[in-house]
């Protein structure tokens, strides 16, 4: 197998990444419980105590035999543009502060994106948008992110997905999906502050919803529709309120086209910001940042 430098540190990896390597930020090593099958990913993150054990399970997971074998076959065959680079190719955990207010959920990572830099959101067009206007917010230290280990961090925000594994084609299946639910599950669980999930898409904002139900939040009938700035306000069942905020997709079909501006961007993410510091009884929550 091939040994390529990573482009930040120079050491030598695999693609895929082996755990407990080296891999900047890689929350795993090489005997972090592995999950093969669905009940496993359950019983995993059921038993994780804190976000850092969650992490390192999610980032070795091979539950879903389609989703291993793809992002492996991408880590191994990589794109042209990247193929002096070594491609982690394995799960990618959700990025950000451990006592976010704030959520933004997206789907799952890209091929070429994540699947290779080994942090959500980071290394494509996608993340370029996304990580700027946090930046611009104040909520993200850097205006871009290209590696893991380049020094970006999210103040009070964490990035999560539904779906851990970069999927053939952008479209994971009902029972992958399924299958990684339970590491968003335990992710709610235990990020006790949060008060506003940002919904990439129309796909993100059923996410939620979805979600939302498995955990036994009480979720508005009849659903609120999705839209740009759209809100539904959910509530756990310790009666804090989650404000769920839509926004569309930071893809280049909607960037390319001026479907989703930078301004727009910026005023959705100040929106569920703003709903990320109220509490139940509507009034501001101050929070540092």
């Amino acid at each position: 197998m091939e040994h390529l430098p990573n482009p930040l540190t120079g050491q030598l990896f695999d693609s895929p990444v082996p755990p407990g390597t080296g891999w900047p930020g890689d929350p795993a090593t090489a005997e972090t419980a592995v999950a093969a099958a669905p009940a496993e990913v359950r019983h995993l993150a059921r038993t994780a105590t804190t976000l850092e054990e969650l992490d390192a399970v999610i980032s070795v997971c091979r539950a879903c035999p389609r989703l291993v074998a793809w992002r492996e076959e991408v880590a191994e065959s990589k794109r042209k543009s990247f193929a002096d680079q070594p491609y982690w190719g394995r799960p990618v955990p959700s990025f950000g502060d451990s006592s976010a207010r704030l959520l933004v959920l997206g789907l799952a990572p890209a091929a070429h994106g994540a699947n290779r830099t080994g942090r959500m959101f980071t290394g494509d067009r996608s993340g370029d948008w996304i990580f700027a206007g946090l930046h611009r917010a104040g909520l993200a230290t850097q205006a871009t992110s290209v590696y893991a280990g380049d020094g970006q961090e999210l103040l009070g925000v964490r990035m999560v997905a539904p779906v851990h594994c970069a999927p053939p084609a952008n479209a994971p299946t009902t029972t992958e999906k399924a299958t990684c639910s339970g590491w968003l599950d335990r992710e709610l669980a235990l990020l006790t502050e949060v008060g506003a999930i940002l919904a990439l898409g129309g796909i993100a904002w059923q996410a939620a919803h979805t979600t939302a139900v498995r955990l036994g939040w009480k979720v508005p009938k009849p659903r609120t529709p999705f839209g740009h700035g759209a809100t539904s306000t959910f509530t756990r069942p310790d009666g804090r309120e989650v404000t769920l905020v839509g926004c569309y997709h930071v893809s280049q079909q909607n960037t390319f086209t001026g479907r989703l501006t930078e301004s727009m961007l910026d005023a959705v993410i100040q929106q569920a910001w703003e709903c990320a510091h109220h509490t139940s009884s509507g009034h501001p929550h101050t929070l540092d940042r």
